[in-house]
């Protein structure tokens, strides 16, 4: 391998992709949108997977299947996967799979910053939430419909599945804490934070 490259979700994608079949990018970018992947690969910026690509094809992990060009489009470059990508792969996947990774989202990191909002505004933006998660439940619930129509086996559903859990699981709780905000049973005292603050300060290292 000439050059390192990280796992990333992306990574692992283009690389499953080129498992099946040589692709080129705009290939692979209409692949992950149409079997649905984009719910979980962030393809919004072409830029992005050509990056990828193109780290992958430094690594040795795919190689230049062959360089094309007709009337309808400019040049494109087919890839393909090598035999230390296909092997490279499954060891991403297994790995993902296996071992939890310690990520940092934004809506944790924002509910540690809470007190900066006074209780009304709180609301507002946790009800605001609320709403676009009830919409993304029913959302992935009208898909499911949709893909079992279509025949298709549950292997191929599986991470709008967690999705669906992962979501519903978040809307549950967020139903939880919005009911405690309208209803004043969470309540805290700014001074008495910053007495537990000016305590923390205090304590020895």
């Amino acid at each position: 391998m000439d050059t390192p490259v990280r796992s990333s979700p992306l990574a692992l994608t283009v690389l499953s992709l080129l498992s099946y079949q040589p692709l080129h990018p705009y290939g692979v970018q209409r692949l992950i949108k149409q079997w649905g992947k984009d719910q979980v690969v962030n393809v919004g910026q072409r830029a992005g997977l050509y990056r990828t690509i193109e780290r992958l094809l430094g690594a040795g992990l795919i190689a230049v299947r062959e360089t094309g060009r007709d009337q309808q489009y400019p040049e494109r470059t087919v890839y393909e996967v090598t035999e230390e990508g296909r092997a490279t792969a499954r060891a991403w996947l297994i790995e993902m799979l296996r071992t939890p990774k310690q990520e940092f989202p934004e809506f944790p990191a924002a509910l540690s910053q809470l007190l900066l909002l006074d209780p009304a505004e709180m609301l507002a933006a946790l009800e605001g939430r609320r709403e676009v998660l009830a919409a993304s439940v029913a959302g992935l619930d009208r898909a499911a419909v949709q893909e079992a129509a279509r025949g298709l086996p549950r292997i191929t559903m599986l991470e709008s599945e967690y999705l669906r859990a992962v979501t519903a699981a978040e809307l549950s709780w967020l139903d939880g804490v919005v009911e405690d905000l309208r209803a004043g049973r969470l309540v805290w005292s700014t001074e008495q934070l910053l007495a537990l603050a000016g305590d923390a300060e205090q304590e020895p290292e």
